[in-house]
């Protein structure tokens, strides 16, 4: 499971945090309280830590997809350069401690476990002065612990990833010196807007007067509201693939080596650490948002160990599982990230494969079933360890329907549902939900596997 069992107690109280004695028991707590937007919990904890926000320079990135990747191939070009970066990202696929990296390497648990109890300590006397009235929401709590861990360990920039939207996200207290926005998309629809032009106003929200933002591929209506923004902040727009010149070629191991000419000048061929197309367009953007930091500049040398070295776990992953048995792991949990994979696959893995599916309820299941439908020999249809899933019997009603000529069976849990997948083929590939690459990956890192 990606997450240690929850604590029964329900917080609201001083009195009901104070009997979670340990930290991380009232971290994990706090997921009850869901998903809630705005700034001033986590402005107001951030005062009362002193600040540690405003004691580095930061990057943020947001986007419906490719944001992750970015932010991992910015943050390791930072680091091949010789600063001293920071990254922060959600969610984390296995271990809490992946949220938070700096100089390359997770937090320690101690260290993280000290932090949860400094944030609570924080919380609790913020209550008991009447300044907030409730526990803050687990992603407030673990971004507060991120900026203070970043000032404790001395980050000279931290490159933040948005948790969702971007206006009201609290990744969105900084004051960046540049930002990205990777892809504008229908997800999260509940909490963005049911169009492509509110979603793309939400993201927008991490434009800040003055501060260059990096835009992706979008299309017309999403771009409209990124450029009115920009207008109305004073910020400078950077579309990421004006006056660029992209050649891909193929590797012999299925990976892509690109040759990049930007306004900036040309770069030396490098191959993508990142497997899929869509991660060309993901080190295009990466690229032109270093080209942004002339604070921290970045040599071609360090540019292309950031896209060549970096690591992203659970994105086109291709995991060997033994006895001749692997599993491609992907992250897509939309319906624009399923058809990404299907091209992937349909490149690079034509026959068509076993598809072991699970999604969360809020999630285009249909449309994501759609996409890959053409893609799967078979789904094998199961529920990641969260309350949120979809049952997989329901998923088996929507297959029956988009895909009436690929078979389906429902599976009790990711563990059988590898095995049955495997029974069809000793290849197969796992999507749907971030939280099931999270359930597979901390499978299948276990020696009885």
């Amino acid at each position: 499971m990606p997450y240690p069992p929850r604590v029964p107690d329900v917080p609201g109280s001083p009195a009901s945090a104070a009997r979670l004695r340990d930290p991380l028991d009232y971290l994990y707590s706090l997921e009850k309280l869901g998903i809630k937007f705005g700034l001033d919990n986590i402005r107001r904890m951030l005062a009362a830590l002193g600040s540690p926000h405003e004691a580095f320079r930061s990057v943020v990135i947001a986007g419906t997809n490719g944001k992750g990747s970015v932010t991992a191939m910015v943050e390791h070009a930072l680091r091949a350069a010789g600063f001293r970066a920071a990254r922060y990202t959600s969610p984390h696929l296995v271990r809490l401690e992946e949220r938070f990296f700096v100089d390359g390497a997770p937090v320690e648990t101690g260290l993280m476990r000290d932090l949860a109890g400094r944030v609570q300590d924080v919380v609790g006397a913020l209550i008991e002065r009447g300044q907030l009235e409730t526990h803050p929401t687990f992603f407030e709590a673990t971004t507060a612990m991120a900026f203070e861990l970043f000032r404790q360990r001395g980050a000279e920039i931290a490159v933040c990833e948005v948790g969702l939207g971007g206006r009201l996200d609290s990744t969105n207290v900084v004051t960046p010196v540049a930002t990205a926005i990777t892809s504008i998309d229908l997800d999260h629809q509940t909490f963005l807007g049911q169009t492509i032009a509110e979603i793309a106003y939400e993201k927008a929200g991490i434009i800040k007067p003055g501060v260059p933002v990096v835009l992706g591929a979008t299309g017309q209506e999403a771009s409209r509201v990124v450029e009115r923004v920009c207008r109305e902040q004073g910020a400078r727009l950077v579309r990421a693939r004006d006056e660029v010149e992209v050649r891909t070629t193929r590797r012999p191991d299925g990976r892509l080596a690109m040759d990049l000419t930007t306004p900036a000048g040309a770069y030396p061929t490098v191959t993508l650490g990142l497997r899929g197309r869509h991660q060309v367009e993901n080190a295009v953007t990466a690229v032109r948002l270093l080209e942004q930091l002339h604070e921290f500049p970045v040599p071609e040398a360090a540019l292309a160990a950031g896209l060549s070295g970096v690591n992203w776990p659970g994105r086109l992953d291709l995991i060997e599982a033994g006895q001749g048995r692997s599993v491609l792991l992907d992250s897509a949990h939309n319906p624009s990230g399923a058809a990404a994979l299907a091209a992937y696959l349909a490149e690079f893995h034509p026959a068509p494969l076993p598809i072991v599916f699970g999604v969360m309820q809020d999630k285009d299941a249909e449309e994501m079933l759609r996409a890959l439908r053409t893609r799967a020999s078979a789904f094998v249809f199961t529920a990641p360890a969260m309350t949120r899933a979809t049952p997989p019997t329901e998923l088996l009603a929507i297959a029956s329907r988009v895909a009436p000529d690929v078979p389906a069976e429902a599976s009790a849990s990711p563990a059988a549902a590898l095995e049955h997948g495997w029974r069809r083929g000793p290849l197969l590939c796992a999507a749907g939900s971030i939280f099931l690459v999270g359930d597979l990956l901390d499978l299948l890192s276990r020696p009885d596997v």
